[in-house]
């Protein structure tokens, strides 16, 4: 017995401690890598805190994207080829630890990181501001709008959870999670006073963040809101799976201004 204890004490500590290695998954990259077509290092390559794209003609708005928990920024220019034909200025946010930026991610850096992103697009593009967060990012679009929601035109949330703690304990049920966990990332009390447009995207056949979490966030959410289904997709796999339909009706919503 006192073996059996002694080896359940010791996964927990190792659960403890490797937290962060189940949970952020960044790939290093230099600016030169990243930076491509239409992308330019943003606010400059010395100061590298993500990329920018400007559309062809007038802007209707800056869309500013935190990523998932994966790769780096520049995986993710499909952003930029969708939003910039619809009249978006498009900043794709790097998180510290990730790409060409030093660092060490965790959730307090990511979150003030994120605040401080959106402070400086704002002083530097103006009105409108729309965040985009997709998967952990929606998590920290959700943790920096706590402070900075009075200068955000509207949230896109796509495959979000309500609570980091109620995906843990889907991937383990064996495990007393909301003990263990140290980074909560808990976007349903993030997002408690937001009241302005969300639109909340989810997977219907999300295996990593079921996609009744990110139903549960669109129900928490105070303001005017939308929750969108994509048909068949998986966590991973949905930017396949939309068209220039489904971000048309995005921004649609989140720009109108009956929305705000």
């Amino acid at each position: 017995m006192l073996q059996l204890s002694i080896g359940l004490v010791a996964m927990l500590a190792g659960v403890t401690l490797w937290q962060d290695r189940l949970l952020y998954f960044p790939e290093r990259a230099a600016v030169s890598e990243v930076v491509a077509g239409p992308l330019r290092a943003w606010p400059s390559a010395q100061d590298f805190r993500g990329l920018v794209a400007e559309p062809a003609g007038a802007v209707r708005a800056t869309a500013i994207v935190f990523h998932g928990n994966a790769g780096h920024v520049g995986h993710r220019a499909f952003y930029a080829h969708a939003l910039r034909p619809l009249g978006l200025r498009v900043i794709l946010a790097e998180y510290p630890g990730y790409g060409p930026r030093a660092g060490t991610p965790d959730e307090d850096t990511l979150i003030a990181d994120a605040e401080r992103t959106i402070a400086l697009a704002h002083a530097q593009y103006g009105a409108p501001l729309l965040l985009v967060g997709e998967s952990l990012g929606a998590a920290v679009v959700a943790g920096a709008s706590a402070r900075e929601a009075a200068q955000m035109a509207g949230l896109l949330l796509i495959t979000p959870w309500d609570r980091l703690a109620s995906v843990a304990a889907f991937h383990y049920p064996w495990l007393p999670v909301s003990w263990l966990l140290r980074e909560r990332y808990d976007s349903a009390t993030a997002l408690a006073a937001y009241t302005g447009p969300a639109v909340v995207v989810v997977a219907e056949r999300d295996g990593i963040v079921p996609a009744r979490f990110g139903a549960a966030l669109h129900d928490a959410l105070r303001g005017p809101k939308r929750l969108v289904v994509m048909a068949g997709a998986d966590h991973n796999d949905w930017p396949a799976r939309v068209d220039a339909a489904f971000w048309r009706d995005a921004l649609a919503f989140l720009l109108a201004p009956a929305a705000r």
